[in-house]
């Protein structure tokens, strides 16, 4: 049974950082697809980076620059490194985890196949 548990979260700064982790049980991070979602009340669902099996890197153009997706392989914990928060990344944010090594062509918006339970976000002005 696959499980994935992410913490991490918190409330910070505009400007502050934050890590999120996601644990995975029953399932190896490093052969497979994995993902950073996020979703605010009344708004859709949508996807933040992706890390494939082949350790190729997929993000959200907002993001670029300011968020890091990341592999423990040891650990079996998939990362998501914020920096340079903004009050617009308020969200609940969830891990996404693929059967496939490869995201395909559209890593942030393709289906997956496991998901975390989420970890709240809140950055304040």
């Amino acid at each position: 049974q696959v499980q994935l548990v992410e913490s991490g979260g918190g409330s910070v700064q505009a400007g502050g950082s934050l890590r999120l982790s996601c644990a995975a049980s029953g399932y190896t991070v490093s052969r497979h697809c994995m993902a950073w979602f996020r979703q605010a009340p009344w708004k859709e669902r949508e996807g933040d980076a992706a890390l494939d099996g082949y350790e190729r890197l997929y993000y959200k153009e907002s993001v670029k620059g300011r968020f890091l997706i990341s592999k423990d392989y040891a650990k079996n914990i998939l990362y998501l490194q914020m920096d340079r928060l903004k009050p617009e990344d308020t969200s609940m944010y969830y891990c996404a985890a693929a059967s496939a090594l490869d995201c395909g062509s559209n890593p942030l918006l393709r289906e997956y196949n496991y998901w975390g339970q989420g970890t709240q976000v809140t950055v304040s002005p």
